[in-house]
């Protein structure tokens, strides 16, 4: 098979769904133990933007996402991993290590005037870039930033040589809004260019780093932070007519189809349920034609969106290649967030063009981010998994062990820090610039690349805007904004069906203890 060619058919052939097989082939070849990589590997990390857990192909798809399935196949998914549910919270988790409200950043883009709520970065925490700069590694960004939009808390204030890339949280696509900043370095930027794409764009620049960056110069990290698919809608017109037209079947079909998928790719588990439609969306039998029309052209923009991306990561995996550095790059791929529920189940207007297009302004809905989120309930910005489980895959030739495969274990975006420290040989600071550093709350994934046993955390936790869970080995606690806690079983019912918490008081009592332990600990 040529480089770059597989469809998402092939992938499904590969990996065999429809057997009892749980071995996937893989492109990097027979699932031996590698050699020990030759050296220390180049870092590349890839953020998607409000990415739901089955919205690529090798997470139970109908989207063609060849460039991601690839990796899945030559490398390792994670089915439990987590994120903190909100933009501007894990992209303050990944980069540092910490919770996000150690780092300052309990909400996204708000400055509460309280030390876990103030909206960028603090000065007790380190960034990536800071860590492994200080061990010989290149540091470059392009993307979405969302951490701070006046200096000094742009990226080159924290620890990266060189970046291009959106500084707030949304965007026109095409160009910039009135209330929209972009930078390169440390100067504003404004696009000119007809042709301006945003995922292009940041596709562009990370391609172009790794060519001004040779291999003499030593390894280098590059955080890749994509604004798709965040809304709005838009995409280019080839890339949506591609998928006009295949979402008439409606959510309900879609959503079973990908549960079907994923069970078969044995990504999930057979015991768990597949919750009720939300009871705020409407079956899809009952919308008239119009309204499946203009819902069918929301999704087929969002699913351009998403492959555009993919595309783009596949144009860098063929540069790693070409410059023969693919075998000793780590490549980690995951999502903000779940997928965002705004503008209710029809999604929003705030132009009057057709959604996609460069004169709109619009998202998709709850009715698509149902479908996203699949087999989960719930949204970003909650704490049920639907807000808060992503798809990690993690792409090593010579450093994965058993490629192609899927991994159970638990990890969270604070075990990026501590994943790349210990590849990289980096060593994590008590102090910088004088003051304390928090230590660091992740732990390695690097044992699961190798194949041999983690010892995971003893409780992973969850807060925004009230939104609030606990999760410790096979238990989760969770609380909706206001609510009572909700305890369920993630062994039997990671879809959050069936609510043990009259049935378990005294486990309650304690999960609920330690999520206040942790609460006072981190500034919640």
């Amino acid at each position: 098979m040529s480089r770059g060619s597989m469809t998402r058919r092939t992938f499904l052939q590969r990996v065999g769904l429809g057997t009892a097989s749980l071995a996937l082939p893989s492109l990097a070849g027979p699932a031996a133990r590698p050699e020990p990589a030759r050296r220390r590997p180049n870092i590349l990390v890839i953020l998607a933007d409000d990415l739901g857990f089955s919205d690529i192909g090798c997470y139970g798809s109908e989207l063609d996402t060849p460039a991601l399935d690839r990796l899945a196949l030559g490398g390792l998914r994670f089915t439990q991993f987590y994120n903190a549910g909100h933009g501007g919270p894990t992209r303050a988790s990944l980069l540092t290590g910490l919770y996000p409200h150690q780092a300052g950043v309990g909400r996204t883009g708000a400055d509460l005037r309280r030390p876990g709520y103030r909206g960028r970065l603090n000065d007790s925490c380190v960034t990536l870039a800071d860590v492994l700069k200080a061990a010989g590694y290149a540091t470059f960004m392009a993307g979405k930033w969302h951490l701070g939009l006046d200096r000094p808390h742009w990226p080159l204030d924290h620890g990266f040589e060189a970046w291009f890339g959106l500084l707030n949280g949304a965007c026109s696509y095409w160009r910039l809004d009135a209330d929209s900043r972009m930078a390169r370095d440390h100067d504003l930027f404004e696009p000119t260019e007809p042709d301006f794409y945003m995922t292009d764009a940041f596709t562009e620049q990370a391609v172009r780093f790794i060519e001004q960056h040779g291999p003499e110069q030593g390894p280098f990290f590059l955080y890749l932070a994509y604004s798709a698919p965040h809304w709005p809608l838009h995409a280019w017109p080839a890339d949506i007519d591609k998928y006009r037209g295949r979402y008439m079947k409606g959510w309900d079909v879609a959503r079973a189809e990908r549960h079907v998928r994923l069970l078969l790719a044995r990504l999930v588990s057979n015991r768990w349920m597949l919750p009720p439609r939300d009871s705020r969306v409407a079956a899809w039998r009952d919308v008239d034609r119009g309204k499946q029309e203009n819902m069918d052209l929301r999704m087929a923009a969002y699913a351009a969106q998403i492959e555009r991306m993919d595309r783009g990561i596949g144009r860098i995996v063929r540069k790693l290649e070409d410059s023969d550095i693919l075998d000793d790059t780590l490549i980690l791929f995951l999502s903000d967030n779940g997928a965002c529920p705004d503008g209710g189940p029809w999604g929003f207007d705030r132009l009057d063009g057709e959604p996609g297009t460069r004169s709109s302004f619009a998202s998709y809905g709850a009715s698509w981010a149902t479908v996203s989120n699949t087999p989960f309930r719930g949204y970003k910005a909650q704490a049920c998994e639907g807000g808060i489980a992503t798809p990690l895959i993690a792409h090593w030739p010579a450093g994965i062990s058993s490629r192609g495969r899927a991994t159970p274990s638990t990890g969270h975006t604070i075990d990026i820090m501590a994943t790349c420290c210990d590849v990289a040989n980096a060593a994590y600071p008590e102090t910088a610039k004088d003051r304390p550093v928090t230590p660091l709350e992740g732990k390695s994934l690097l044992p699961v690349f190798q194949g041999r046993g983690r010892i995971g955390h003893d409780a992973i936790c969850w807060e925004y805007e009230g939104h609030c869970a606990v999760r410790c080995n096979d238990w989760k606690l969770v609380r909706a904004s206001n609510r009572d806690w909700a305890l369920y079983d993630m062994a039997a019912d990671r879809t959050e069906t069936n609510n043990l918490a009259a049935d378990h008081p005294e486990r309650v009592g304690e999960l609920a203890a330690v999520y206040d332990a942790w609460a006072r600990r981190c500034g919640v």
